[in-house]
């Protein structure tokens, strides 16, 4: 250090004596103690870096994005594409087959279509392959494996308030 007192010194002089003086301070003061677990919440602390152009993980993201990660976080691709089956289902097959059939039930991978006619169910099971193809396609492998497609229900006598019970109408001729 110079003999010099402070007052007279200046420029890169000053700034030296500025910088000795605090480092004397720093040295003089006692350490402070860490709470238990601070080097834990220290490791923990966010990584700097993030201001300039580019992208951000703290940028907003897009909704399907968002949602891709959290169905693959939480394993939900299966039950998802089972779901295209049904919200989708003019999409997966065509919009000429959707409008003559339904799916209602999807069990095991085994999907159960319902046509509109029983010349459709027919027409549909001459076409099950493709049908089976065109939904690997849209949905993935091994989400239907089998497909069980029957005509439409019919009504059924059994039930309603007026039922009787016993052999029904063949009971009252003859």
């Amino acid at each position: 250090m110079s003999s010099e007192p402070e007052s007279e010194k200046t420029g890169p002089e000053l700034a030296r004596a500025v910088l000795d003086a605090a480092k004397a301070r720093r040295q003089a003061a006692p350490r402070k103690r860490t709470s238990p677990g601070a080097e834990e919440r220290s490791s923990v602390r966010r990584a700097r870096g993030y201001s300039g152009p580019g992208p951000d993980p703290r940028d907003p993201q897009a909704f399907g994005d968002v949602l891709a990660k959290l169905v693959k976080a939480r394993g939900w691709q299966r039950p998802a594409a089972e779901a295209t089956v049904f919200g989708a289902w003019e999409r997966v097959v065509g919009p000429d087959i959707a409008k003559h059939s339904r799916p209602i039930k999807l069990d095991g991978g085994e999907l159960t279509v319902e046509a509109e006619s029983t010349a459709w169910a027919t027409q549909l099971r001459l076409l099950a392959a493709s049908l089976l193809q065109r939904i690997a396609a849209e949905v993935g492998h091994n989400v239907v494996v089998k497909l069980h497609i029957h005509g439409p229900a019919a009504p059924s006598w059994s039930r309603g308030g007026r039922r009787v019970p016993g052999r029904g109408p063949r009971d009252t001729y003859g």
